[in-house]
Formats: C-alpha cells, structure tokens, sequence
C-alpha cells in the first residue's frame, strides 16, 4: 500500500469512527464478523440515502472469500429484498457462477453503496465519500485476493478514473492494496449479448485466479 493510500485509508477511518481509535489485537480480530459490522451500520443515515432506502443491502456469500465482487449500488429489487444482485441482472450473475462451477456461498457479492439511490441514478461523490468507508471495512474483515468491479461506473467509483471498459478489462489495478480486475455489468450483457463473450474470458480468468488464491491458502494453512 502506497503513503497516499494509506493517508486516504486513514481519512476515511477518522470519517466513519470519528475521533476514537479502535485497536484490535490478532486473537479478537477473528471474533469480530461481518455480522457484526452489518448490526452497527444498518441504520445509517449519514447521507439522504438512508431515508429513502426500503432496506440497507449489506452484502451475502462466503466472509472468507477468496474473491469479493462489487457493484456500484443497490437497485431496485435490491432494495426490496436488502440483498444484492436479485432481478434480472442477479440471476444472470448466478448462472455465470454456475457455469464455472461456483455459487454465492462461495464468493461474497456487495455494492459500494448499501442504499439504493432513486431511479438507480449513479451514485453521487459525497454518497461515495461518506459510503466507501463501510466497504473498506468489509474487505479488511475479509481479507480476500482479488477485487472484481462489475461493471464501468463500479470501477470509475473505486478506482477514480475515466477509461473504457474495453481498456479496463485489460489490466489488473491496485485497490488499497488488494489486485482489483474488472468485467461488465451483468447487466450489460443483457443489454448488449456481444459482451459475453470478451465477459465469459474475463470470467475464466477470475475462476484462475479463485482457485490459486484457494491453492495458496492451502499450502500457507
């Protein structure tokens, strides 16, 4: 991790818990959950989100994943369920876990957002500012491998760029410190069947990557 990755770590820390500093010592890191997380913040109202949302959609799958999967935000079956990727988009998600022989209980699925925003727009910067903390503490109790981005505005959020998705595919980014790759939208490919076949390579490399990442935790465990 970079100096001005960890100041902006720092600064996002100091946003979400304020003033007081929490030390965690190694033998009680592990008793604090996912779980745990989502019982403090599932009643936040830090931005206007939270007062139009129908549920706070947290995240679902496996907290010791290998890979964690990120959107840009809760839609609206989302919102209705508090679970993420649940319509349309949701289910073609599952089938592609499928045909690589993975599930949800294998992987863990969230959005960078956890509060739908109206007429799904695109989340606004102060939505992402005051939101991106929580994410950041999802993945520091995970602790997974590899990022993936679903989708160009999940990606431009995370990663503060502007590139194409034909370009971002391509490379693998640095995410505070975790290898971030990124694909299309689920629901991309139903707008558009000519992406799933470039979405269909991207998703062969990310099962590589699931199952040397499991490999490795094997050997080092």
């Amino acid at each position: 991790m970079s100096e001005s990755d960890y100041y902006s770590y720092l600064r996002q820390i100091h946003e979400l818990y304020g003033d007081e500093i929490f030390v965690t010592f190694p033998e009680t890191m592990q008793t604090y959950s996912l779980s745990d997380f989502e019982n403090e913040i599932n009643a936040c109202e830090k931005c206007s989100l939270g007062k139009t949302r129908t549920k706070f959609v947290f995240g679902v799958g496996n907290p010791q994943s290998p890979i964690v999967f990120v959107g840009e935000a809760p839609g609206k079956d989302e919102d209705l369920q508090g679970e993420p990727f649940v319509g349309r988009a949701g289910k073609l998600l599952d089938k592609i876990f499928a045909a690589i022989n993975l599930s949800r209980e294998d992987v863990y699925i969230c959005n960078v957002l956890k509060c739908r925003p109206p007429q799904n727009r695109d989340p606004l910067p102060s939505e992402i500012e005051l939101c991106e903390p929580y994410l950041l503490r999802q993945l520091e109790i995970i602790q997974p491998g590899l990022i993936v981005a679903l989708g160009r505005i999940a990606a431009h959020t995370l990663l503060k760029i502007k590139d194409r998705m034909m370009d971002m595919r391509k490379q693998t980014y640095i995410y505070h410190g975790i290898p971030m790759k990124v694909t299309y939208h689920p629901s991309a490919l139903l707008r558009n069947p000519s992406f799933k076949k470039p979405a269909w390579e991207d998703f062969k490399e990310i099962l590589a990557v699931y199952n040397q990442i499991l490999s490795e935790r094997s050997t080092n465990g």
